[in-house]
């Protein structure tokens, strides 16, 4: 397939600073995701003591979380394209107020998990909604680089957590100890939500309808007066290509997904879905939402626990910082390869770290000489994840559907993301009960190594390609 689009009138737009600001509003849902994801990562051993849960149960409390994000996700595709793509990240800035205040107050773990499951179905939304609204409203040349602005939020999410969980625990000398008003610090970790989410439904209010939304929605000269916003004096002929590859389309529907002389799902979805099920198999999310438990199983204090984590997000943003430069000029299948290659190659490091670490009195690893080790490859994992598969995975999500398929191929490829992350987060707890940290992390490394092959051999470019010239 041709890499440049045959219509080039939209590669240089005239409302620059517009169009970037209406990314960066939409990735403060993205700052949220990341933060909603994180923040979990320093409240464990507060879950625990506040619940008296095992490993099981807080296994279930880390990853409830997860199944709203797959029933948002899911939802938030189909309904986008009932509703709209503005109208669905207002709603879920909505529900991560109520998210970021209930899990603060939470007095039983059925109460936590209903909160967190409702600040799931925000992330989720936010997640599919975010990537595939920048997608819609960026110039094909800048589309890449716009888009991953997407995943810089949400590692700065998560290093904002971190950070967070980290002074908020070292000054009330632990996450169980209380803090102000008489609550306990890990509350405190989910009340700092409240600022960015209030931030976000606010600034919502001030970006348009995505245009090719308001097209399909026969909305044409709302679609033209965003169109010309963005693009200036070629929004008309942008609306021209928009209306001619809708010209033979319906309202989208699931079922479009599917090939009608095959009956099956047509190979984009696969593609989709392989995408989205290989970034979470890596493993990626048990260091962000378990690395405090992690570090302190191998012997570190939970003050040190935290301070690595903070790091990995510092490591985290200077990736995607990388991707960022990089992703419009090299394109989008090299990256996932060669984060695969990596991945792979530090995954199987950690692997044999683990294999090699001591088992002491308190029932804990000790890693000994090979602690600088297992630091070092954990943290350049966490690089080659987060300058491949974390950004470009959503990029491409956001990108790689025609218009007709575009909403309910990322409800589905959203689904999977979302239900395997929940596979992956609510296992980690048992299996490090049952086969530890070596067996977790050896799985995690096959998985990778399946991802080199799956990249290789279906993942095609995407790079330059105007949305309209998307093949189904």
């Amino acid at each position: 397939m041709d890499t440049t689009s045959a219509n080039d009138f939209s590669q240089e737009p005239t409302s620059t600073g517009f169009i970037l600001f209406i990314t960066i509003v939409a990735t403060i849902g993205g700052f949220l995701f990341g933060f909603d994801s994180g923040v979990i990562n320093g409240t464990v051993d507060g879950l625990q003591a506040a619940f008296n849960s095992q490993s099981i149960g807080t296994g279930f409390n880390v990853s409830s979380m997860l199944l709203g994000c797959a029933v948002g996700a899911f939802f938030a595709g189909r309904l986008a394209d009932k509703y709209g793509r503005k109208s669905l990240l207002l709603v879920s800035a909505v529900f991560f107020l109520i998210s970021a205040c209930g899990s603060g107050i939470a007095t039983s773990s059925f109460e936590f998990v209903i909160y967190r499951i409702i600040g799931g179905l925000a992330v989720g939304a936010a997640s599919v909604m975010a990537p595939a609204y920048i997608a819609e409203v960026s110039p094909a040349k800048y589309r890449g680089t716009l888009a991953s602005i997407q995943q810089i939020a949400i590692i700065g999410g998560l290093f904002t957590a971190f950070l967070s969980n980290y002074f908020l625990a070292d000054y009330a000398s632990g996450s169980t100890q209380k803090l102000w008003l008489d609550f306990e610090a890990w509350r405190w970790m989910f009340w700092m939500e409240i600022a960015p989410a209030s931030l976000f439904l606010l600034m919502l209010l001030f970006i348009p309808e995505s245009p090719r939304f308001l097209v399909v929605k026969q909305k044409t000269e709302q679609a033209n007066a965003v169109l010309n916003k963005l693009y200036g004096s070629q929004g008309d002929n942008k609306l021209s290509e928009i209306k001619a590859s809708l010209s033979n389309d319906h309202n989208p529907q699931l079922k479009d997904l599917i090939d009608k002389r095959s009956g099956k799902l047509k190979s984009i979805v696969w593609v989709g879905i392989g995408l989205a099920a290989l970034q979470q198999l890596v493993g990626i999310n048990v260091v962000f939402y378990y690395g405090a438990v992690l570090w302190q199983a191998v012997g570190f204090s939970e003050s040190d626990a935290l301070l690595i984590n903070v790091i990995s997000g510092a490591i985290s943003i200077a990736a995607c910082l990388v991707a960022l430069a990089i992703i419009d000029k090299i394109g989008r299948k090299p990256l996932l390869k060669w984060g695969s290659i990596g991945m792979t190659i530090t995954l199987t490091i950690l692997t044999i770290a683990f294999l090699n670490a001591e088992q002491t009195a308190d029932n804990k690893l000790a890693l000994n000489d090979w602690g600088p080790v297992a630091l070092i490859a954990a943290n350049l994992y966490v690089f080659c994840f987060n300058f491949s598969w974390g950004p470009v995975m959503w990029v491409m999500l956001g990108e790689m559907f025609p218009n007709q398929l575009r909403g309910s191929g990322l409800a589905v490829s959203g689904l999977v993301q979302w239900s395997t992350n929940f596979l992956i987060t609510w296992s980690f707890p048992m299996l490090l009960a049952g086969i530890g940290l070596a067996g977790a992390y050896g799985l995690y490394a096959i998985f990778s190594l399946l991802s080199i092959v799956f990249v290789i051999r279906y993942v095609y470019e995407t790079k330059g390609l105007e949305l309209e010239d998307m093949k189904g």
